[in-house]
């Protein structure tokens, strides 16, 4: 025999109940027990009933009548016209029995836990029926069966414990003798030795079902549901979640007892000590495999088999140096909740003995905090034992896994991941059996320990990087076009899944939960919502991504200033922006130091050299243990492409204008002109040399006149060079006479810095460096006379938009 339930999705209307028909047609089984649970949403209907009758609420008469349509409306979308007059009778009268009874709660103004459970179980005795005379109707050899009449119960209301001794032998008796292939029962009520209506508790239907299937030693227990099995993680907070095709019955029980609601604790008891299977499977799509639960189905031999969660937990800890070896202070903690019917759902203890802490369910922290505080009133009193200390808003993350006792390093990698994503575990427990690693953390954080830990164990090394982009000029919009092209790369080879959460300009700002499609990404970002940079903020710690990376493609010394919220956050920070590096020392050290403490990467390759890894070979070097001694280098490319392309047949004016136009130069090219450019990339590699500098500290021997830096805009500023082109001139003729050219040169040596215009002679490094290139060299411990040199594009949207990319591909491989 195989016994199958059907719980409350399965059987919510008269559509889902002919989906159950088919299953159970299908079966090709000669004796089948169907326990099934109330339509859908019924039982909290009944539970509201008698509520607002005790309450002397004449509204729960509107619930009755809700009560009634809905399974007089399943009955005639179910039974034909023709049957329908006496199973329409049947029901009436059950239902008028129920109103009798909420009508003596609100005459009473009083509900108790034997009435609460008379009205309650009317809602598996109604669908029961209802589903049996389906059967019936359709042409199945099927028959209605009360459990009341099997399962024999003491008389502990709300939550009865089954006596399996009259269970078994009433069970066995009766389907034994029944010639019917198939009995519908209702699941989740019961009867007490006296013949009083009493119910198993939460998930009681489940346990109906394995409370029969083990009196007549079924060979299959199977729970339908409305998802295809017990999965690696919630599939609604993990999209990437998948089912687990085998477990054993010791993983499903900690998988369950850790917020797995496809299937209850108490449901594996009574057919774990005769080995009958049960089979998790989906209603709504049972050509899936779902999930075989079984003794030893660990096959394919991984060591963390799920990741489960308890939400909605306080933290109650009891600390002080009266704990310190006085024997009895732990059972007098656990006999307060014990005797107050509260929970414990995880303990752990300091090996000094100065603190013990436990989890309960929040809508139990008020009254324990209460009842702990009064039994240790004396100890509270004396100093000896501090008041108890209340957390609430915390969850529990579960690893279960029946091989990971023979797994070293499981720990480490589990709270390795969720550190670098800046979720704080409250407290640990691990059982001697080393099956399960329980955390606590904050509730809110949930969404992003559950993906990491996923992420982790179960999605083949797939990384996925969450990306919140602020600003999407010429830099920021050749970015998203180089993430759209080389999405599928890094995810075939570099095992890296890039989404674009949030996107802002100066103007408007979006955010895409399960990431922006890219292909319309102006268009939305058109239609979207006024731009906020403090809301954008907000809204990135809301999404509490994990491997969140905010990537700043603006020169705004506004959002600059934001780099450390986002590292404090433990949230990368990628930026061309070189404004945070180059200002204040402290400034630039706090940075620096916030990423190392909150393990968030602060990457800025772009700030020197575009696209050119500049900064990250100094890192090597300086990490090798090597030391710089010199630096040489032309750091502006839109300074080489301008003094490359200037001549005695142009003007400096219209070299200077194409420069900017072609996206060399910053939107105000006298950041450019003026070498301010060039002292912030000298003065970032300084520092990152190991140096302390500061832009006042560098020697700036600029070009300009003083009308040209004196200007106020772009206007002013174009109008001063086209007066001074003279001046301009003579810089070609000095060049051209002494066959050089004319390079502006940043330089760093002895702890000192300088910028300023050049004469590079032939045969120089610098004087073949063509078009926008930059070039570095490196005169270091190792490389004392030949230096080490990087040479490449330095300036231009396309590659610079490459290095941040290159940035958050590091991260990615960190």
């Amino acid at each position: 025999m195989k016994v199958l339930k059907f719980g409350g999705t399965s059987v919510a209307n008269a559509q889902h109940i002919k989906q159950v028909q088919n299953i159970v047609k299908n079966l090709d089984e000669n004796n089948i027990v169907v326990v099934v649970s109330a339509l859908g949403g019924i039982t909290d209907l009944l539970l509201k009933t008698v509520d607002l009758a005790s309450n002397q609420d004449e509204s729960y008469k509107d619930s009755l009548r809700e009560i009634e349509d809905r399974h007089i409306k399943t009955i005639k979308e179910l039974i034909p016209i023709q049957l329908q007059s006496a199973i329409l009778s049947k029901v009436k009268s059950e239902l008028n029995t129920l109103e009798t009874l909420a009508e003596g709660a609100f005459l009473i103004a009083e509900k108790t836990p034997q009435l609460t459970d008379k009205i309650v179980s009317f809602g598996e005795l109604l669908s029961s029926f209802i589903i049996s005379e389906f059967f019936i109707s359709a042409g199945m050899n099927a028959a209605f069966k009360d459990s009341r009449e099997l399962i024999k119960t003491d008389d502990t209301y709300g939550k009865a414990a089954v006596d399996f001794e009259s269970t078994n032998t009433n069970c066995k008796a009766y389907f034994s003798s029944t010639k019917n292939k198939i009995t519908v029962i209702p699941g989740f009520i019961s009867s007490s030795a006296k013949g009083n209506p009493t119910t198993l508790g939460r998930g009681g239907s489940d346990y109906s079902a394995a409370v029969v299937a083990s009196a007549i030693d079924a060979e299959e227990l199977q729970i339908w549901t409305d998802v295809s099995g017990m999965y690696t993680a919630n599939p609604r907070i993990v999209k990437q979640a998948k089912a687990i095709p085998q477990i054993s019955y010791e993983e499903a029980m900690e998988l369950s007892h850790f917020g797995a609601k496809v299937l209850y604790p108490p449901t594996i008891q009574p057919v774990l000590s005769k080995n009958i299977p049960i089979l998790i499977k989906n209603t709504f799509a049972p050509e899936e495999a779902g999930t075989l639960i079984a003794k030893d189905e660990n096959v394919l031999g991984k060591s963390v088999r799920g990741i489960s969660n308890v939400e909605h937990i306080t933290l109650l800890s009891l600390e002080g140096p009266g704990m310190i070896g006085i024997p009895g202070i732990s059972k007098r903690f656990f006999e307060v909740l014990s005797q107050a019917g509260i929970s414990v759902v995880l303990i752990t203890q300091a090996s000094s003995e100065h603190s013990i802490c436990v989890g309960i369910s929040d809508n139990d922290a008020v009254i324990a905090e209460s009842l702990v505080n009064a039994a240790f009133e004396y100890e509270i009193a004396t100093h000896k034992i501090k008041p108890v200390l209340v957390e609430t808003g915390l969850a529990i993350i579960a690893l279960v896994g029946d091989n990971m006792k023979s797994h070293q390093g499981l720990s480490g990698k589990m709270f390795s991941a969720l550190g670098k994503n800046n979720v704080n575990i409250r407290a640990i427990a691990q059982g001697a059996s080393e099956r399960n690693i329980s955390a606590v953390i904050k509730n809110d954080d949930v969404k992003k320990a559950l993906n990491t830990l996923h992420e982790e164990f179960f999605e083949e090394n797939i990384k996925q990087l969450n990306l919140f982009v602020m600003g999407v000029g010429n830099v920021g919009s050749r970015f998203i076009k180089q993430i759209q092209k080389q999405k599928k790369y890094l995810k075939t080879n570099l095992k890296l899944n890039l989404r674009v959460i949030g996107l802002s300009n100066s103007r408007t700002m979006i955010f895409e939960e399960g990431g922006i499609p890219l292909e319309h990404w102006e268009e939305l970002l058109a239609k979207g919502e006024k731009a906020d940079r403090t809301k954008f903020y907000e809204n990135v710690l809301m999404y509490n991504y994990r491997n969140s990376i905010f990537v700043d493609n603006t020169a705004s010394e506004i959002v600059a200033n934001d780099y450390s919220d986002y590292l404090k956050r433990s949230i990368s920070v990628v930026t061309c922006n070189k404004i945070a590096c180059s200002s204040d020392y402290k400034k630039y050290r706090d940075l620096k130091d916030l990423s190392r403490e909150y393990n968030s990467p602060f990457l800025f390759e772009t700030n020197v050299g575009a696209g050119l890894p500049i900064i990250d070979t100094l890192k090597h070097l300086i990490a090798s243990g090597d030391k710089i001694n010199k630096i040489q280098a032309v750091l502006s490319g839109s300074l080489n492409f301008v003094f490359n392309n200037f001549n005695d047949k142009t003007t400096f004016h219209d070299i200077v204008k194409r420069a900017q136009e072609e996206g060399y130069t910053e939107p105000d090219p006298k950041i450019d002109l003026s070498g301010i450019d060039v002292m912030r990339k000298i003065l970032i590699l300084a520092r990152e040399s190991g140096y302390v500098l500061d832009i006042e500290d560098i020697k700036n021997k600029s070009f300009l006149p003083e009308e040209s830096l004196a200007a106020t805009n772009n206007e002013d500023f174009y109008a001063s060079l086209t007066a001074n082109e003279k001046s301009f001139q003579n810089l070609y003729k000095k060049a051209v006479s002494s066959e050089s050219k004319l390079k502006y040169v940043a330089e760093f040596e002895n702890g000192k810095a300088s910028v300023g215009l050049e004469l590079i002679p032939k045969g120089h490094d610098f004087y073949n460096l063509e078009g926008s290139d930059n070039i570095v060299l490196f005169y270091t411990e190792r490389y004392p006379n030949q230096p080490l040199i990087i040479k490449g594009a330095g300036a231009g949207a396309d590659v610079t938009a490459s290095g941040i990319f290159a940035d958050i591909i590091r991260i990615g491989n960190f």
